[in-house]
């Protein structure tokens, strides 16, 4: 499901609660990356805005500046793509 909404930065909603919203977040900070972070649960339209971009109502939800994003990465895939946006 395509979403109007554009990303400057990688941008990450998640919650809390989430063991797989804990692990993706912990590889980015691990990794340095500047990234932000919106929780779902804090967030007004967190979750709505999470949803419009995956068409899934799954956490986490990492978007990336090229409108590309994932939904429950794993941590190889997550980290292959952030070398790949390095590059």
């Amino acid at each position: 499901m395509a979403t109007p909404e554009t990303f400057d930065k990688i941008t990450m909603f998640g919650a809390a609660w989430c063991s797989d919203c804990r692990r993706s977040k912990a590889l980015l900070d691990r990794l340095g990356v500047d990234y932000d972070y919106v929780d779902v649960e804090h967030v007004e339209d967190g979750a709505a805005r999470a949803e419009a971009i995956s068409g899934r109502k799954n956490i986490p939800v990492i978007v990336f500046p090229d409108a590309s994003h994932f939904v429950e990465p794993t941590d190889a895939e997550l980290e292959a793509k952030l070398q790949e946006t390095a590059a």
